[in-house]
């Protein structure tokens, strides 16, 4: 039995138009700042819908690279990628304010997500646009990262973040998407996978050990094939479990 409220949140804004049929199954949404993927127009219509569900909507900055999704690391300055980052999390707070909102958190997307984790030069750059932003804001990250240690270092809150749709190395790195294995497809193993991190605070990675993990939100793609589908299957299972 579940004692908590599971925080479920999803990548959106991301082209896909499917954000009408998610919200009602989301509590928090990463909406994309139109540099790996969407569009003003796109993000304007994602927070409006976020507003009448009630979902919290944070920012979902990436690598500034539309071609290949965010999900591979760019050959850019760092002076270049901070600004970038800057403006994309701007964006998506101005227009945020402007639909009486305020902006909840920070989530990195993609290889951006993924080399924070691990490496310090990264991560500070992103820690530094939560640090001067004029309210706090929640940095979504992963459990045992090097960014997210930076960050509360740094004074800024931290929900870890786990997936539900994606599976892991022993490392707690994210199997890479070049791999067959990489996400999750079947609705029962993601739900267990669910269920272990919630229960027991450890999963399984692909080589086959235990693995510990802590989670504040739980991630589920906006481009995953089954989104809509999963979502549904993982909100009744977290109902018969309440």
């Amino acid at each position: 039995m579940f004692t908590k409220q599971i925080d479920i949140n999803c990548d959106v804004a991301e082209g896909l138009g499917n954000e009408k049929r998610l919200m009602p199954y989301l509590n928090s949404c990463n909406i994309a700042c139109a540099a790996h993927a969407g569009s003003n127009e796109v993000i304007d219509e994602v927070i409006s819908l976020a507003k009448s569900h009630k979902v919290k909507i944070g920012a979902h900055p990436s690598f500034p690279d539309r071609e290949n999704f965010g999900r591979k690391i760019m050959n850019i300055s760092f002076s270049e990628l901070q600004k970038s980052i800057r403006s994309q999390i701007q964006l998506v707070k101005s227009k945020t304010e402007e639909y009486g909102e305020r902006l909840h958190h920070i989530k990195p997307h993609g290889a951006l997500y993924n080399i924070a984790a691990k490496e310090k030069s990264y991560a500070e750059i992103i820690v530094a646009e939560l640090v001067r932003l004029d309210y706090p804001v929640f940095l979504y990250a992963p459990y045992n990262s090097v960014i997210s240690s930076l960050a509360k270092e740094n004074g800024i809150q931290v929900m870890f973040e786990a997936f539900v749709d994606r599976n892991y190395n022993s490392d707690l790195s994210l199997v890479s998407r070049t791999l067959p294995n990489a996400i999750i497809k079947e609705n029962e193993t993601a739900w267990e996978q669910l269920k272990s991190m919630i229960d027991n605070e450890e999963l399984i990675s692909i080589q086959g050990e235990k693995v510990k993990i802590k989670a504040d939100t739980f991630c589920i793609h906006g481009d995953h094939e089954n989104a809509l589908e999963l979502l549904q299957f993982i909100r009744m299972k977290l109902s018969q479990n309440d």
